[in-house]
């Protein structure tokens, strides 16, 4: 159900509209989650070590398709906010034709270039076969990918977060159903890991292309509105390719990470997988909440009412904070636990993730901050600060990654991500001061 953001109160409408995003990407995240817990309590961490060496480049692949969508749902909702329908159908089959064809020419690139790909972030040759085989069979479903997220997008743009949260939902139960076949009575493998996860992104963005074209004529482009309209084509690549490059810098970072940990041992790689499944976990609720906050500042953008657009900032900041406080108390209490879900009968990995994880459990509230101030400038359609902003960030990450995994070892890229935030913060926080002076607030 669409929501008009642009009247009324501020903080339940930002508040009811983050949950369903919050359960949609914990359901989504379960994709990736549940391989891991699979694989490594049913094939060994050798297996887990596979699946966690090829999730950097699936992540990078995947969330380039992401970004774009994410993009083109500033100016949906923009549209949205500004009353015209028109324009926002016209917006909606413009990135399905353009983006769907970008998306199939990625798929089949990576998908050929998987072994090469892998070998770039230092893959060990004994998981090599494996970690390829991953890849491919998970590129294969990137065009279902990119239809689920510009529909979930489009729903979003209106106000809709509930919606796309039962795709998921049906999705992702899916898949721990045929990852457990696949992996543990089929004993499939890693191989089944892969196709329990493609057919379950495959799956997610039938049901909410399916969902969109029968129920919401509001989001469904006619036959000509499907051929892409110059301007807009125009407007969509220059929000699309920063936001996407935005994301694939954030996984760019994060392949150079993991080809520093891949130097480390099996123990260490195995330790890695299992506590970025964790920051995945921990970070989606702060992205979650600065993507409401874009929708909304969007929308009022979109319809010219600054003062809602200044509380929409100021909700944004307590919603960010609480959480994180929820957040470190959890993580303090069951690191050990969470860890022991994952490789119950290693003590040498589950101690090492354990220790990652207390860290962990403080330095999040950086990232809440960052968060905050991307959702804002999101929402205010200034990209270009998110996207240098993040690969600032990610470049102090890799940096200080280098320097002290070495030697500290996996608490050493705990505090690597420590002071990648704190580089991008020192950008950030002067450019948020100077644009809210501009503005005269």
């Amino acid at each position: 159900m669409a929501t008009d953001m642009t009247q009324g109160r501020v903080m339940r409408p930002l508040i009811r509209f983050t949950l369903p995003l919050v359960l949609a990407n914990v359901f989504q995240l379960t994709y990736n989650a549940a391989d891991a817990v699979i694989v490594g309590r049913f094939v060994g961490k050798e297996a887990l070590a596979a699946v966690g060496a090829a999730g950097p480049v699936v992540n990078i692949i995947t969330f380039l398709v992401v970004g774009a969508c994410l993009g083109a749902g500033v100016l949906m909702s923009e549209f949205f906010g500004a009353q015209d329908r028109e324009t926002l159908r016209c917006e909606i089959g413009t990135s399905l034709t353009a983006g769907l064809g970008f998306t199939l020419v990625l798929a089949l690139l990576c998908g050929g270039l998987a072994g090469p790909l892998l070998r770039l972030t230092r893959v060990p040759e004994s998981l090599l076969p494996s970690a390829a085989l991953y890849l491919q069979i998970v590129c294969a479903a990137l065009p279902f990918t990119f239809l689920y997220n510009l529909f979930a997008s489009a729903l979003r743009a209106v106000g809709d977060s509930r919606t796309p949260l039962f795709f998921v939902a049906a999705s992702a139960c899916a898949n721990i159903v045929v990852d457990y076949v696949f992996v543990a009575v089929l004993g499939m493998g890693v191989e089944g890991a892969a196709l329990a996860t493609a057919l379950a992104m495959t799956f997610s963005g039938v049901l909410c292309v399916s969902y969109v074209w029968l129920r919401i004529p509001l989001l469904r482009p006619g036959r000509a509105q499907l051929f892409p309209r110059r301007d807009l084509l125009r407007r969509t690549v220059g929000y699309s390719w920063v936001t996407a490059l935005q994301q694939a810098a954030l996984y760019i970072g994060k392949l150079l990470v993991q080809s520093c940990v891949n130097t480390l041992g099996v123990d260490t790689i195995a330790a890695f997988n299992a506590v970025n499944r964790v920051d995945d976990f921990a970070y989606t609720p702060q992205q979650n909440i600065a993507h409401a906050m874009t929708t909304f500042i969007a929308q009022n953008r979109g319809a010219g009412k600054t003062e809602r657009i200044e509380r929409g900032f100021r909700a944004g900041a307590v919603l960010e904070a609480a959480y994180w406080a929820v957040l470190a108390l959890i993580v303090l209490a069951s690191a050990r636990g969470i860890m022991g879900l994952f490789v119950p009968d290693d003590a040498a990995v589950v101690e090492m993730g354990t220790k990652y994880l207390h860290w962990m459990a403080l330095f999040y509230l950086l990232p809440a901050c960052t968060n905050w101030i991307q959702g804002y400038f999101r929402g205010m359609g200034d990209l270009k600060v998110t996207l240098f902003s993040t690969s600032i960030q990610m470049l102090g990450r890799v940096i200080f990654t280098f320097l002290l995994a070495p030697g500290f070892g996996i608490e050493g890229i705990a505090f690597a991500q420590l002071g990648g935030w704190l580089v991008m913060l020192a950008y950030e926080v002067p450019v948020l001061v100077h644009a809210r002076r501009s503005r005269g607030v």
